[in-house]
C-alpha cells in the first residue's frame, strides 16, 4: 500500500510526496480512509507512529476546495513544542495547497498571533492562549468543520479538561467532524470521547506492548543513589542521543545541571523555561549540540527526534501505558534502541503493573562496579557520590554470585535475587 491509494487531491498528494511519504504507517493506513469519509475517529497511538499526518492530510484534503481566510480546522495540543511540530507539518504537507496555518500558544506576544489568525484556515493551539483569543474575539470558530484533540491523555494530566470543555462551547456541534488522539486511554479520556465524538471509529496501534526494536530493562537502586547510578550507566554505555525522564520540573532542571557538571553535554526541558530557552534546548538536542535532554513527560510531548539511542526513566512512569509510550521514543525509524528505568522499593507495585500489561517480566539488571550500599550523606557534602564516581571502562570480572544464605541489602531488599542479574556490557548495560 502507498499514499496513492488514498486518492488525495493532487496538491495534497504532491506535498506528501515532496515530504518523502511513500508507505503509510499502520495508524495512517487505518485512520486516513476513515477520516476522509468524514467519520469521527478515536485514535490510540504512541508518539512517533505518524499520527500527525493521519489527521493533517485529510484536513488539507477537506479544506482545499472550500472558502479561505476562515478557520475550517482547529487542532488543540497540550504543549508549545507539539503545537509547533504540528504547525510545521501542516506547512510542509500543505505547501502546494496555499492553505494557511496559524499557531497559538502562551509565553510569546499575542499581537502577531492576532494578525495570523485573520488569514488562517487552520489553527493549531494550546488551550490557555486559545481561550484568551476567544475572550478577545480575535478568533472566529463559528464555521469550524474539523476539530482535533491531540495527546488527550496529557491534556488531562495537565489539568486542561475544563479549558477543553469551555472551548467546545464555542465551536459548532452540527456537521462537525471530531478526531481525538491519545497515547493512553484512561476512563477520563473515554468519558470525554463519549461526550464529543459521534459514532466514532476506533483505531488502535501499538499500545499493548513495546516495539520490537526497543530493548528495555529495570535497574533497582535506592532513591538517594539514583543520580550516581545514572552517571555510572552513562559512563558504561555507548550512547547517541539520550532522553532522560523525570517526574517533576524541579528535578529535570537539577538533574540536567548535575549531568553538565559531570562532564556531559546536557540540558533540560521543563515548563518553567521561557519559550526561547525551550526552543534552544530542543534545537540543541536535535542538532547534537546536547547529547542528553532531561525532560518531564509533559514538556517532552512534541519532541520529534528519530535518532534517540537511549531512553532512561530516572523516575518510573505513573501508568504501564505511559511506560510503553515513553520507551517508544527510542527504536524509531527502523533503528534499535535501549530503555532503562531506575526503580526503588516504592516502585514495586508499578513494576508489577508494567509486567502484567506487557505479559512478561521486564529484565532486572545491576552494575557490578557500583556500590549499592553507599549510605545517604548530608546534602552539603560534595563527595557524596565519590564511591560511585565514573571510572574509565576496563575489562571487569563478573561479580561473585550471592549464596542462598546471604540476605539482599540496600536497594535490593525488595527484589528476588534470581530476577536481578549483573550487566557488564558496554554497549547495552
Amino acid at each position: 500500500m502507498n499514499f496513492k491509494t488514498f486518492s488525495l487531491h493532487p496538491a495534497v498528494a504532491e506535498g506528501a510526496t515532496e515530504a518523502g511519504y511513500i508507505t503509510p504507517t499502520p495508524i495512517q493506513e487505518k485512520a486516513i480512509p476513515e477520516v476522509l469519509k468524514g467519520h469521527d475517529v478515536m485514535g490510540l497511538a504512541q508518539t512517533g507512529t505518524g499520527k500527525t499526518a493521519a489527521f493533517v492530510l485529510p484536513i488539507l484534503n477537506r479544506l482545499i476546495n472550500g472558502p479561505r481566510n476562515q478557520v475550517g480546522a482547529l487542532i488543540i495540543a497540550p504543549t508549545r513544542e507539539l503545537a509547533e511540530q504540528i504547525h510545521g507539518e501542516i506547512k510542509t504537507l500543505g505547501r502546494q495547497t496555499r492553505l494557511r496555518s496559524a499557531v497559538v500558544y502562551g509565553g510569546v506576544g499575542i499581537n502577531p498571533q492576532i494578525q495570523d489568525l485573520k488569514r488562517a484556515d487552520i489553527v493549531v493551539a494550546c488551550p490557555g492562549r486559545l481561550l484568551d483569543h476567544i475572550g478577545r474575539r480575535t478568533v472566529d470558530l463559528s464555521r469550524l468543520d474539523v476539530l482535533v484533540i491531540d495527546e488527550a491523555d496529557q491534556m488531562f494530566d495537565m489539568g486542561f479538561f475544563p479549558d477543553i470543555r469551555r472551548i467546545l462551547s464555542h465551536v459548532p456541534s452540527k456537521k462537525r467532524q471530531t478526531l481525538l488522539f491519545s497515547a493512553t486511554m484512561p476512563k477520563e479520556i473515554r468519558r470525554l470521547a463519549n461526550d464529543v465524538l459521534r459514532n466514532p471509529i476506533t483505531v488502535q496501534i501499538g499500545i499493548t506492548a513495546p516495539a520490537d526494536t526497543v530493548s528495555h530493562a529495570l535497574f533497582p537502586v535506592a532513591q538517594h543513589l539514583k543520580t550516581a547510578l545514572l552517571i555510572k550507566l552513562l559512563g558504561n554505555t555507548q550512547t547517541g542521543s539520550v532522553l532522560v525522564f523525570t517526574r517533576t520540573k524541579h528535578r529535570a532542571k537539577s538533574l540536567g545541571e548535575k549531568l553538565s557538571k559531570a562532564g556531559y553535554r546536557s540540558t533540560s526541558l521543563q515548563g518553567n523555561l521561557s519559550q526561547g530557552r525551550r526552543q534552544a534546548a530542543l534545537n540543541g538536542f536535535r542538532s547534537g549540540e546536547y547529547q542528553i535532554l532531561v525532560a518531564t513527560d509533559i514538556a517532552a510531548r512534541g519532541i520529534d527526534v528519530s535518532n534517540v539511542s537511549h531512553v532512561i526513566n530516572y523516575d518510573i512512569p505513573s501508568t504501564p501505558e505511559a511506560y510503553i509510550h515513553r520507551i517508544g521514543r527510542t527504536g524509531r525509524a527502523e533503528r534499535s534502541g535501549d530503555a532503562f528505568t531506575l526503580v526503588t522499593k516504592e516502585d514495586t507495585q508499578m513494576v508489577r503493573a508494567i509486567n502484567g500489561a506487557i505479559g512478561s517480566c521486564v529484565e532486572q539488571r545491576t552494575l557490578s562496579d557500583f556500590n549499592y550500599d553507599a549510605p545517604l550523606v548530608s546534602h552539603g557534602n560534595k563527595n557524596q557520590a565519590s564511591a560511585n564516581r565514573p571510572r574509565p571502562v576496563v575489562q571487569r570480572r563478573a561479580p561473585k554470585p550471592r549464596t542462598n544464605n546471604q540476605s539482599s541489602k540496600g536497594a535490593f531488599a525488595f527484589l528476588s535475587p534470581k530476577n536481578t542479574k549483573p550487566s557488564d556490557r558496554r554497549s547495552n548495560p
